[in-house]
């Protein structure tokens, strides 16, 4: 108990130096891309998840927990021309802990290049890009605490950007086993080499959460809040920036998802325009060998995104 005390304590304190150091505008915006057709589907409402590889990506304290199909890749269809993608690998050794490597990419396409006139010289392409590598152990019975230091690169044209993050997370399920919390500080870092002479910030994100798979019914609830180090009018408009979702259980091997995303309701679409605008469905099939997962998300009235995950062994 006094172990789970002290590091929630200095998780908290991470979360006070998020906030002041929060960033309103970033070009390292894709981190925040909800790498998972899983997550997306339950509308990003998923740091308390564990036993899932693809859940490291917003709470790295999953990587103990993971014990089958340690191999995940999600394939994202954005908008027009952009694609994005990830996959993650995770490994355990016995006495020393779990360790994975993971990669996020974005593609945004082909652009028409024009000079003061508007005469066209030609084509360029911007891509954003990050590795990572993860650690993870046990620090208590049930608890668990991971950590991930991430490479970016994000290019346009000619001009680059590189930097280095940080993640860290906890993970506590309780002892009845049917509940767990979650809680991580995602994106904190700093540039390694800038725009120009522009210094930008990262998209920091802190992320608290709960699932709970209810008695006698097959569904998992998952709730979340996000965004909670962005800037706000005040300390309380951030708690509007939350998720939930829940997951369906249509016999042992397939299931049903739907999500809901407050922020992207709020900030994604005018008042008259929202529609389904942060709204996710979803499903899952579990196979012997690997399993498949979809999702569809409405961000604005016009981006409806899709994406499909697979996870495996190796």
């Amino acid at each position: 108990m006094k172990n789970i005390f002290v590091t929630f304590t200095l998780l908290a304190s991470i979360f006070a130096l998020s906030v002041a150091m929060a960033s309103e505008t970033s070009p390292y915006q894709f981190l925040r891309y909800n790498s998972g057709a899983r997550a997306a589907a339950l509308g990003g409402a998923t740091v308390s998840i564990a036993g899932d590889g693809s859940m490291l990506f917003y709470n790295p304290a999953v990587l103990p927990t993971v014990k089958q199909k340690p191999v995940t890749a999600t394939f994202l269809k954005h908008v027009m021309d952009i694609n994005s993608g990830s996959a993650s690998y995770v490994r355990h050794y016995d006495g020393i802990g779990s360790f994975s490597a993971s990669a996020i990419f974005t593609n945004y396409g082909s652009f028409d290049a024009a000079d003061v006139s508007g005469n066209k010289t030609g084509t360029f392409s911007a891509n954003d890009v990050c590795l990572s590598v993860g650690y993870g152990n046990t620090l208590d019975t049930n608890l668990y605490y991971g950590a991930a230091m991430k490479l970016i690169y994000v290019g346009l044209d000619d001009a680059s950007s590189a930097a280095m993050a940080f993640d860290f997370g906890m993970l506590y399920t309780l002892p009845n086993g049917s509940t767990s919390l979650g809680l991580s500080v995602l994106n904190a870092g700093f540039q390694l080499s800038k725009f120009y002479d522009n210094v930008e910030k990262l998209p920091l994100d802190v992320r608290l959460g709960i699932s709970h798979r209810l008695m006698g019914l097959p569904l998992l609830f998952n709730f979340s809040f996000h965004h909670l180090a962005d800037k706000e009018d005040s300390f309380g408009d951030r708690f509007a920036n939350f998720s939930l979702g829940g997951e369906i259980y249509l016999g042992e091997k397939f299931m049903v998802r739907l999500g809901y995303d407050n922020h992207i309701r709020q900030n994604s679409s005018p008042a008259d325009e929202k529609k389904l605008s942060g709204m996710s469905i979803g499903a899952g099939l579990k196979l012997e060998k690997f399993n498949i997962d979809y999702s569809l998300s409405q961000i604005g009235l016009s981006a409806t995104l899709h994406r499909i995950g697979v996870s495996f062994d190796i």
